[in-house]
């Protein structure tokens, strides 16, 4: 299939976004803008019609308004950084704090606010978008110039991969995801959707999201024991001194004997209409998040966005793990090559 380009919009500064629409043989869509390298929709062909399972903003205007880094890239930290300060080769990097204390995805001006650049790299496996960004030596108090590059790709898997790549010209740390915002049911809250994530441990974390001293902790006879499927509205009922947070999840779920390599970490599904998910990663983590914090957000189809009515599942690093020698590193030098694959996997009827 081919791709399809249109104009989406233009910023105050005058610079020109576009949209761009990838399809597979099956019938199914996504949509993406530069702006961000934000997800505005992902069609399935459903034997019930088309439904869009993925919130957001049909509009640039959605897009540039107040809302919580809504399907769009996270760089150059997903996650927080505790104290909004880190250090690296002996010297300390004091970064706006935009959760103070803390700094949380890469700032308040990070990659879900820039312009990426595009270009259509499809071949016979599919639809192929790449994006890149590069983000200049300090910024978001970042040290290095970071060259970033994205590929999302649909094939006729129903695989929505996203691949990412980058490089620097100092020492630095980058830490890259995609906060989606997915309800498999296009509508209502996810409290029916079944959850599977196939991890043991988590990273514990105090009300403020920062990981405790002893961070890794068994999810057996917690609430986070999500080995088996289990309704996330059931969960979300249960009383669990790591549950306060937002009054819902918000936690880092680490990737059993995680080595690097793409693994299946997730699976959800919606009983109702029968739409599934399942998620595949490289990385040690995936975030789950259940829109604790989402309220009033007036987004497509003239619907509002309220808790609960979406969840993420955002593959990262773990959260202040460069303030952390005992995580896995989020370093990258001169040299080195940052690479990250996430897929994405859709099913319906």
């Amino acid at each position: 299939m081919t791709m399809i380009k249109k104009h989406f919009g233009t910023l105050p500064d005058g610079r020109q976004v576009d949209l761009f629409s990838l399809t597979n043989s099956k019938g199914m869509e996504v949509n993406i803008t530069n702006y961000g390298a934000t997800l505005t929709s992902i069609f399935l062909p459903t034997s019930k019609g088309k439904v869009d399972v993925i919130w957001g903003f049909d509009t640039l205007e959605g897009c540039l308004s107040d809302h919580p880094f809504m399907n769009t890239i996270i760089g150059r930290y997903g996650n927080r950084i505790a104290q909004a300060s880190f250090r690296l080769d002996g010297k300390t990097y004091d970064l706006p704090a935009n959760q103070a204390p803390h700094q949380l995805h890469g700032g308040s001006e990070g990659f879900d606010k820039k312009l990426w650049k595009a270009a259509d790299i499809s071949d016979e496996e599919g639809n192929k978008l790449k994006l890149t960004y590069l983000s200049p030596d300090g910024e978001m108090g970042f040290p290095g110039k970071l060259k970033a590059e994205l590929i999302y790709a649909l094939n006729d898997e129903n695989e929505l991969s996203l691949s990412y790549r980058a490089e620097t010209d100092q020492p630095t740390i980058v830490n890259l995801t995609h906060h989606g915002y997915f309800n498999l049911s296009g509508k209502g809250d996810i409290k029916a959707h079944k959850m599977s994530l196939y991890c043991d441990k988590i990273v514990a974390a105090g009300e403020d999201g920062i990981p405790l001293q002893n961070a890794l902790m068994e999810v057996e006879g917690t609430p986070f024991d999500f080995r088996k499927p289990a309704s996330l509205g059931e969960r979300l009922e249960q009383e669990h001194e790591q549950l306060t947070f937002g009054n819902g999840f918000d936690r880092s779920f680490v990737a059993n004997d995680w080595k690097g390599e793409l693994k299946l970490i997730a699976e959800v599904s919606d009983p109702e209409t029968g739409n599934r998910m399942k998620v595949k990663t490289t990385e040690p983590a995936v975030q789950l998040y259940t829109a604790n914090f989402l309220s009033n957000v007036k987004g497509k189809y003239g619907q509002v966005y309220e808790p609960y009515s979406a969840f993420c599942l955002e593959a990262q690093h773990f959260p202040d793990s460069p303030n952390r020698p005992d995580f896995p590193s989020t370093r990258l030098d001169k040299g080195e090559v940052y690479l990250q694959t996430t897929i994405y996997q859709f099913f319906w009827d």
